[in-house]
């Protein structure tokens, strides 16, 4: 290799729309741009049309790298987007020949033109490419709760994860519960997978004022206790159970309390919608859509209690966010989430209504419990910061290229998983 290794991360994303994958690219820019004490230097892989987002956050050795967009992506979004009836056919007609019918994408040839020397696949959706590589599949949702899934996308999510997988170098996951998944379902080797912990996302952002609070409380016009879930209207994210829930409380315990949601909308929006008025729950219910890194941190800081009722996560980002505001949490004990919590938490299981209700009656009234709670969660987020996890992901990259690795890239290496 002549000259500073070059590393490029994949950050070609819409904004508002990737979720949990939007604030891991964000917080890699964040905590590769902290490093100075290396040659690297790192390209972030953007569309020249929607790079804004991304690019507050990059210093130092960090670096926008533009690509175009291919006729394939743009036509299936489109086709997505405008016309879902004809992309449920064209599913029920893929999911009889599903090999065929997927195209898996080859590089365009923007990564070899600039140099790149090795490629980070942040999300499930890469490329074939030469050039060494890290993929983070995230997590096999699809394998567990199938009834959100066609046939088409249950076999091409398993067909496209394997072959890049079996691509990459090294398969980057957020937790060793995901690891042994990928063993058990897509026959992954045990030494190929790695496990790098996240962290919270609105680590990179400004603490809200006590005046941006009450701008923020005004203007969602916020009540002045509520309880908060920040989740797009995935049917996983299961807002259903959690609206459930406070119908229970409501019933048996005459207490009626503030829900509020934050996150895009999705397709599955009506449905919640159509329960709750069935419910008479219109009044107790906010949904206020996507918001702003500013009032994601506002929200945190001024409900009093968060409640995570999902069905599968590979690790939460709402539980991070809530333990670094100081928010006590409640979440579901699925997968990663009872380890990511560890004492900073109550837990319930998510296809429980009763149990939701109970969580949440107790943390609303019990004052003790939710400082208590609180003080745990600040205790244990701390060892989460995306510096570290920059720091995790440097020492593959320079193990993946054969460079010289330093003490401490020896020790990142050599240490056992904390989540």
């Amino acid at each position: 290799m002549s000259g500073r290794p070059r590393i490029c991360i994949d950050a070609r994303l819409q904004p508002g729309f990737s979720g949990g994958i939007e604030q891991v690219v964000i917080g890699l820019a964040r905590g590769l741009s902290s490093l100075t004490d290396g040659d690297e230097e790192y390209y972030f892989l953007t569309y020249p049309d929607t790079d804004k987002w991304l690019a507050p956050y990059l210093g130092n050795s960090c670096h926008l790298l533009h690509c175009k967009r291919s006729w394939q992506h743009t036509w299936r979004r489109t086709i997505a987007s405008r016309f879902p009836l004809v992309r449920k056919t064209l599913e029920k007609i893929g999911s009889l020949l599903v090999e065929k019918a997927i195209s898996i994408p080859k590089s365009n040839g923007t990564i070899e033109g600039a140099g790149i020397d090795l490629m980070h696949f942040t999300f499930q959706a890469a490329f074939l490419t030469d050039i060494p590589s890290i993929y983070h599949p995230h997590d096999l949702q699809h394998i567990h709760l199938p009834e959100y899934f066609s046939e088409y996308e249950r076999q091409g999510r398993t067909l496209v994860y394997k072959r890049f997988s079996d691509q990459a170098r090294i398969v980057a996951v957020s937790s060793s519960w995901v690891r042994q998944d990928l063993e058990d379902h897509l026959d992954i080797p045990h030494d190929k997978i790695c496990v790098v912990p996240l962290a919270p996302s609105t680590e990179t952002y400004t603490v809200p004022s006590p005046g941006e609070l009450a701008t923020v409380s005004e203007k969602f016009d916020l009540p002045e206790a509520f309880a908060f879930y920040p989740a797009q209207t995935w049917p996983h994210k299961n807002h259903l159970g959690l609206i459930e829930a406070a119908a229970v409380l409501r019933d048996r315990h005459t207490l009626r309390i503030p829900l509020v949601f934050s996150g895009r909308k999705s397709d599955y929006y009506p449905t919640l919608e159509k329960r709750i008025n069935e419910l008479g729950l219109a009044r107790q219910v906010q949904f206020l859509g996507f918001v702003s890194p500013l009032e994601l941190q506002s929200l945190y800081r001024l409900c009093r209690c968060v409640i995570i009722p999902t069905k599968f996560e590979a690790a939460s980002f709402p539980l991070w966010e809530a333990f670094l505001a100081g928010a006590p949490t409640a979440c579901s004990n699925i997968t990663s989430l009872p380890r990511q919590a560890g004492i900073a938490a109550l837990t319930f299981d998510p296809s429980d209504e009763n149990e939701i209700s109970d969580c949440l009656h107790r943390l609303w009234k019990d004052g003790e419990l939710r400082a208590r709670l609180a003080k745990h969660g600040r205790e244990n987020v701390s060892c989460f910061t995306w510096k570290k996890t920059a720091l995790c992901f440097r020492a593959q990259y320079r193990r993946i290229l054969d460079l010289e690795l330093s003490s401490e890239d020896n020790a990142i290496l050599n240490a056992e998983p904390i989540l």
